[in-house]
């Protein structure tokens, strides 16, 4: 079983924005878990949230309520596997407020490699179908010490065996969105170790830990060690606290350890964490190093401190600001000390260079007219994941506009990340990020049609390509998936 699964994918209908007196069109999230039970074998889960207002209603006694037609296909390329076709009533809705709403279906299946199919069609609506499609990797967790995929928990609680939801004793509403704001302070999560047993002991360990993901950096205070009977099935179920992880990208892992420590068996969940904590520091006081005094000019300090805006959390970025706004050239060159200190204590002075040296180099390469290097949007990936592996670049095409794709081996614990710049005006050196599959950028499923639109007409949200025509010389879409 791979270590990390990220699967999240929006299922859309035609954009609300093209009709403006158009109703909402069905919207939903789908994600799936793999399982394994004894008798059952290995099971796939499949989750579904309904966005509730994106769906027609009709009037009913006690309130509103909506009907959807639901047909699900896994194929292995040459036959169906498994399928299931079904009508889901959405739960009444009092006066006019919608929620959200969920639905789970399991699927024993054998382990493959195999294609999900997704149809979801609004019963009271005259729209079409929503459409999708992924591939999904089942492993074998029968035989050996195995863990399943962690599913996040929107709210637990003791349940009965009819409901669908029903799991281990729980009614367990699944967590669809990795995204956890400041208002979240906790990850309910529940993951299951198979065949423990066979380690011939009668106590197993398990520890979980969160691991910042863009610096590799171990959140050591949530590293927690727990023991556990050896059984043929383990479910574990934790409500994590995160109420002082700060904003950033994250994993949570799970590993399975023997008796004498050897790490067995390890499963991850990435999630995004939003959380302003304040950052404080007493600048009038702090003593300025005469080595940032030295190689900071008077006239500079202000351009140095906005430029660690790039590699800066949101809480951090408020003090920059707040600190710029003061126009005290002593009170930013402390602020630039006091940032490096806190970001690399040991050897602040030295990252200091390393950074600055980056930063003059990006303002030769990217800046305009009206954009520091920094600012722009090639100067910022720059600045806050390194280097790429590999440039693509494109001054000319016959269809479309000037174009670069950066291509990383790594950033952090992510592994072939790519991004595509674009310059729609033709003059300033002014690249625009269009689009990007790291975690946390901008995605643009449809970049293609925006890179060629002096060559494409309209469009469709159905299929982004519809209208993308095939022409000489424009190679972005090959380029961008040679890697």
């Amino acid at each position: 079983m791979k270590n990390v699964r990220f699967l999240f994918l929006f299922l859309f209908v035609i954009a609300q924005q093209l009709v403006i007196a158009q109703d909402s069109n069905l919207r939903a999230y789908l994600d799936n878990k793999q399982f394994y039970a004894p008798g059952t074998g290995n099971y796939l889960e499949i989750y579904f949230q309904f966005v509730g207002y994106s769906i027609k209603y009709k009037g009913i006694d006690g309130g509103l309520q909506g009907e959807l037609a639901i047909s699900l296909q896994i194929s292995d390329g040459e036959k169906i596997v498994a399928s299931d076709a079904y009508r889901l009533q959405t739960p009444v809705m009092k006066d006019s407020i919608v929620d959200d709403f969920y639905d789970v279906k399991r699927f024993a299946i054998s382990p493959g490699r195999y294609v999900l199919s997704v149809e979801l069609q609004d019963l009271n609506s005259d729209a079409k179908p929503v459409k999708a499609s992924q591939p999904i990797m089942i492993e074998d967790l029968e035989t050996s010490i195995s863990a399943s995929d962690i599913e996040a928990i929107e709210a637990a609680s003791k349940g009965d065996e009819n409901s669908s939801f029903f799991k281990s004793g729980y009614n367990m509403i699944p967590r669809l969105s990795t995204f956890y704001p400041s208002q979240l302070s906790s990850i309910p999560v529940y993951i299951e170790f198979y065949n423990t047993d066979q380690l011939g002991d009668s106590i197993c360990g398990m520890k979980q830990m969160i691991i910042n993901t863009e610096t590799g950096a171990e959140l050591s205070e949530q590293t927690v060690y727990s023991k556990h009977r050896t059984t043929q099935v383990l479910p574990i179920l934790r409500n994590v606290d995160i109420s002082d992880v700060p904003t950033g990208k994250y994993a949570l892992s799970y590993t399975l350890i023997s008796k004498s420590m050897k790490e067995l068996t390890t499963q991850s969940y990435l999630f995004e964490r939003s959380n302003d904590i304040e950052v404080s520091w007493n600048l009038e006081t702090m003593v300025t190093d005469p080595a940032f005094q030295a190689f900071i000019t008077n006239d500079s300090v202000t351009y140095y401190l906005e430029s660690l805006i790039p590699i800066s959390k949101p809480a951090e970025i408020k003090n920059i600001i707040s600190t710029i706004k003061t126009k005290d050239v002593e009170l930013q060159r402390r602020h630039i000390q006091a940032f490096w200190l806190q970001t690399s204590p040991g050897s602040a002075y030295d990252a200091w260079l390393r950074y600055k040296g980056q930063v003059q180099l990006v303002e030769r390469i990217y800046a305009n007219n009206f954009q520091e290097g920094f600012e722009t949007d090639r100067g910022r990936v720059y600045l806050q994941y390194g280097a790429p592996t590999n440039i693509v670049s494109r001054e000319t095409s016959p269809t479309e506009y000037p174009y670069e794709i950066w291509q990383y081996n790594k950033i952090g614990v992510f592994s072939n990340k790519r991004f595509v710049f674009y310059n729609p005006d033709l003059v300033n050196n002014a690249y625009r990020l269009l689009h990007s599959d790291m975690v946390g950028e901008l995605k643009n499923p449809s970049w293609p049609i925006t890179l060629s639109k002096r060559n494409t007409t309209n469009g469709n949200i159905d299929d982004p390509n519809f209208y993308l025509q095939d022409h000489f010389g424009g190679a972005s879409n090959d380029l961008f998936r040679q890697y």
